[in-house]
């Protein structure tokens, strides 16, 4: 039980590498506050975790949702002192396409999405992570926000974007507080997302968000250096 009396945050937690990780978290002893848009699927989730004998609270909420992020760090903060995890894997893909016919309109919301509401939640939650004793932050990113890949051009700038912030942040945390940050690239893995993007792609053939969660468990368990990047296999 290596999270036992930690509090965690997972946004994306109702399918996928968000779901997967939230389950895992719990069963490592921590209380895992259950963020995404649909309810319904939270508390499915949440049932889950509960029937392992874990803990979790869910809180339905859109991040892209003007002040959403900002009531949920005030309704955390009221309840507990400090955030100890927080998991960043929230995401949009958008329409792959080509730089010049990228709709000004999608993108806004994907960068709203991956980027914007990214600094947001970092923002609402620093001061509960700086009372942390060891916090620690997981972003999720993709390959392409490293290396660019034609018709990827809006996802890739959106993630090589976040990595830039987080590992920031981590930087200026460095001598402030016992705060540190890291990169997740997770890799080819059966979600939603990847099947939108690749759609004659048999599920089979990639990995299960079980794997990327046990990972990231291991990760967050080890001394990891702030600004690392890990790619998941």
């Amino acid at each position: 039980m290596s999270f036992e009396n930690q509090l965690a945050l997972v946004t994306g937690a109702s399918r996928g590498i968000g779901a997967a990780t939230a389950i895992a978290l719990a069963a490592k002893g921590a209380h895992v506050i259950l963020t995404a848009r649909t309810a319904e699927a939270l508390e499915e989730v949440e049932d889950k975790i509960h029937e392992a004998g874990g803990s979790a609270t869910i809180a339905p909420l859109d991040l892209t949702d003007g002040d959403s992020i900002g009531r949920l760090a005030q309704a955390i903060s009221e309840r507990w002192d400090a955030l100890d995890i927080m998991i960043l894997n929230a995401a949009m893909l958008g329409s792959l396409t080509p730089v010049p016919a990228i709709d000004g309109k999608e993108f806004n919301n994907v960068l709203t999405l991956n980027l914007i509401a990214q600094q947001a939640l970092i923002a609402g939650f620093d001061p509960m992570m700086r009372k942390s004793d060891d916090a620690r932050l997981l972003a999720l990113t993709s390959s392409v926000g490293r290396a660019p890949r034609a018709f990827w051009g809006a996802y890739g700038a959106s993630k090589a974007a976040l990595e830039t912030l987080v590992i920031s942040y981590g930087e200026e945390m460095r001598n402030l507080a016992k705060l540190r940050t890291a990169i997740i690239n997770p890799g080819r893995t059966r979600t939603v997302m990847r099947a939108n993007a690749y759609p004659g792609e048999d599920p089979q053939s990639v990995k299960s968000p079980d794997v990327v969660a046990d990972q990231m468990v291991e990760i967050l368990e080890s001394n990891f250096e702030t600004g690392e990047r890990f790619d998941i296999s």
